[in-house]
């Protein structure tokens, strides 16, 4: 399959052979046992089969890294991590060896699905439907419950025979399936669609283990399961909207009422009730709908919402998200005079709650960029000990203003940024800019070279490296850098391994 069909594949199912299912079984009232071991599939080759297709995703146009939603999830998701390894869910060789990292799309699909090696797709979609931290804990701890459980080892160990290209490319056209009928008929073809529908019943008793351990993982990060219940009406609500009946086959799962009821069985000795929603939580549901959406009409109608006449009658929570989005939507259409008044104007419904109150001060640092004043961005401090948004934010503001002592440190502060998170594809381009910007071409190369290392990109990544070798040996003001020139040939060496190995599994 080509490079272009395969990654678009990518971020296009609803219902999907490795997601959260919307409508898998109910979970079974005796302790199931666990489906995991994974045998067949080796850690090493589960987390090299994720890493091709993750490659895939980032490749992708529908991948996004907003730095403001994906501190959001990775903040639910690590604490979920931690109680995964608390209740022993998470074994020390998985923690170590798997990338367990969260990659956003640019869709309004309410899904969010597992990979092999501890990669994990959120849908904008989800994020913005989702009414509390609750409810996205239990799709996120259902997702993790799949990766630590190894179901996706156990699915693939089915294809024993087949390449990993192969199996990736399979996973990938899994995914559109069932949203895309032309994609079911080309799985047809070769005998591949009676391997798929084995696979989709071999998954059922996966659903039920991954409910079963996710809410326990939920709950014990401290998560309230009555989430659980009420995401359950969501996707169920969402399955009806999508589903449009095409090839019953992929379709294997009975209705989600015995998988609710279930869960309220779970919570009925409990003090059950609404969970509600957090001024924090509307505004970043405001930000992932807003950035779900490219329709200009659309975002033209959310910049008026503010003055409607209904505006004033809605609570607090809602007043702030519609807010928010008028004032993003503003910033898209480069409206920023009424970006502004928006984000000015949300400044009275945040005050007192802090995690609010740093979401606005970012989107006013984000729209204030946007319209040429940097100097709002260049106040935030640099700090690698505080949250990324702020920190990217903190770096394009000294980028912007030009100052070169200052980008200089902006550069610095990235650097020991990515020692500690060497995967940060955007803090290295980030770092390459500002490189770039003080008169350091060769470290600006280098750090362009690592960004493409970081999304599997190793071709890109050894032009870069190459590029930076030329300069060196061009001498100058780059080649007296020799330390920098040591680094470079060393990475240029072990990419270049890891290129031909690449080569090798296609």
């Amino acid at each position: 399959m080509a490079r272009s069909s395969l990654s678009r594949l990518a971020w296009r199912p609803l219902g999907l052979l490795l997601c959260l299912s919307l409508c898998a079984p109910p979970l079974a009232t005796a302790q199931l046992p666990s489906l995991g071991g994974g045998e067949g599939m080796t850690l090493g080759a589960e987390r090299r089969l994720g890493d091709q297709i993750a490659r895939e995703l980032y490749r992708d146009p529908d991948y996004l890294d907003d730095p403001v939603l994906q501190a959001y999830v990775e903040d639910i998701w690590l604490s979920l991590m931690q109680a995964a390894r608390s209740r022993g869910e998470l074994s020390p060789d998985q923690d170590e060896r798997f990338a367990w990292e969260v990659v956003l799309g640019r869709d309004r699909q309410v899904n969010a699905f597992a990979l092999p090696g501890g990669y994990m797709g959120v849908y904008l979609g989800l994020i913005a439907v989702v009414a509390n931290r609750d409810e996205l804990a239990s799709v996120l701890g259902h997702e993790l419950s799949h990766i630590t459980q190894r179901h996706i080892s156990r699915l693939m160990s089915k294809e024993g025979q087949q390449t990993p290209l192969m199996i990736a490319a399979l996973i990938l056209a899994a995914l559109a399936a069932s949203k895309s009928p032309d994609a079911a008929s080309a799985l047809m073809v070769g005998g591949q669609a009676l391997t798929l529908q084995n696979q989709l019943r071999f998954s059922r008793d996966m659903e039920r283990e991954a409910d079963r351990v996710g809410y326990g993982v939920m709950t014990q990060a401290g998560y309230d399961g009555q989430g659980f219940v009420t995401m359950f009406d969501k996707l169920q609500q969402a399955s009806r909207l999508n589903d449009n009946g095409a090839y019953p086959y992929l379709r294997s799962h009975p209705l989600t009422t015995e998988r609710i009821a279930d869960m309220q069985a779970r919570q009925q000795l409990k003090d059950v009730g609404p969970v509600p929603t957090t001024l924090e939580h509307s505004l970043i549901a405001a930000r992932a709908r807003a950035l779900s959406s490219s329709n200009i009409d659309q975002q033209r109608q959310w910049v008026a919402e503010p003055d409607a006449a209904g505006f004033a009658a809605l609570p607090v929570n809602r007043q702030a998200g519609v807010l928010y989005t008028a004032a993003l939507a503003a910033r898209q259409l480069r409206d920023y005079p009424r970006a502004r008044q928006w984000a000015i104007r949300l400044q009275d419904k945040v005050r007192g709650n802090p995690e609010a109150q740093r979401l606005q001060t970012w989107l006013l640092c984000e729209i204030d960029l946007a319209a040429g004043r940097p100097e709002t961005a260049a106040r935030l401090p640099l700090s690698t000990q505080g949250p990324r948004p702020a920190l990217f934010l903190a770096v394009q503001g000294r980028l912007a203003q030009g100052v070169s002592a200052e980008v200089e440190a902006a550069a610095e502060t990235l650097q020991t940024w990515v020692t500690l998170r060497p995967h940060d594809a955007s803090a290295w381009q980030m770092m390459a800019a500002a490189w770039r910007a003080v008169g350091k071409p060769l470290r600006a190369l280098r750090a362009e070279a690592e960004a493409q290392v970081a999304h599997f990109d190793y071709s890109a990544a050894m032009d870069r490296f190459k590029a930076a070798q030329d300069m060196v040996r061009r001498g100058g003001e780059a080649g007296a850098d020799h330390v920098e020139a040591s680094i470079i040939d060393t990475r240029a060496r072990e990419v270049g391994l890891l290129l031909r190995e690449q080569s090798a599994q296609r």
